[in-house]
């Protein structure tokens, strides 16, 4: 079954997409976003991970994430 931009799992027909919606309205099927555990991972790790991009933005000076964000900015314009 097809990702939606968030990776959840949705039908790719518009007919077998309103199926499920309506399911998911009348509480046949729960729409949730599956645990650390359900996917296989560590929820340690999972945890850490988390901590880490905070970590790391507290870390950065106003400059160097700017230097961060204009290199990206500008990889992204070149591919197009």
């Amino acid at each position: 079954m097809p990702r939606g931009p968030k990776g959840e799992k949705r039908p790719a027909d518009v007919i077998g997409n309103a199926v499920h919606v309506m399911r998911i309205a009348t509480g046949e099927v729960e729409e949730r976003e599956p645990t650390p555990e359900e996917q296989g991972k560590d929820s340690a790790a999972a945890a850490l991970g988390r901590k880490g991009g905070a970590a790391r933005a507290r870390s950065l000076s106003a400059k160097k994430r700017s230097e961060i964000a204009r290199k990206a900015a500008s990889t992204r314009w070149k591919r197009n």
